[in-house]
């Protein structure tokens, strides 16, 4: 488990644990708001598929208290850069600052990784709500596309301590 004592809004802590038999149906049946379809699957379910089927990326469930209530991963480079994708809070949930606690959780966590110097993740650039989020917590755009996504990236040395 992953847990910096970070609060969302309404007080829930919110902690990153690893996937297992009692957590993976709730994660797998996450799901973002109709509108916002266009930037991320209908269901984690589509992540945590990929995370199995592939040796790259490592899921993590979003809890906020005792509640699954979102997906996040994260994966090491080639070249040792550290990324998190994936990232979806259910629907229902939104608004309430979950998503700024697990960036703020997952950064942390990954600045503290052997050798890490920076993190990245990229988004859509349609996804407007994400790049506000990003921008506010320190990441900046390396100039680089991925799969149509703008890049973007945050020094492991200007996460804040948490």
């Amino acid at each position: 488990m992953i847990d910096h004592g970070v609060s969302d809004r309404t007080g829930r802590r919110v902690a990153l644990r690893d996937i297992d038999a009692d957590n993976w149906r709730a994660v797998a049946d996450v799901a973002p708001l109709d509108d916002q379809r266009d930037h991320v699957p209908a269901l984690a379910a589509r992540y945590l598929l990929l995370t199995t089927r592939e040796d790259t990326w490592h899921s993590l469930a979003v809890c906020a208290g005792d509640e699954v209530v979102g997906h996040v991963m994260w994966a090491r480079d080639e070249d040792g850069s550290y990324w998190i994708g994936g990232m979806l809070i259910d629907g229902a949930e939104q608004g309430r600052g979950v998503g700024r606690a697990v960036m703020r959780t997952l950064t942390a966590w990954l600045a503290e990784r052997e050798g890490c110097e920076v993190v990245r993740l990229s988004y859509a650039p349609g996804n407007t709500a994400a790049g506000r989020l990003y921008t506010s917590l320190g990441f900046r755009p390396t100039g680089d596309v991925e799969d149509d996504e703008v890049v973007v990236e945050l020094a492991a040395s200007a996460v804040v301590p948490l």
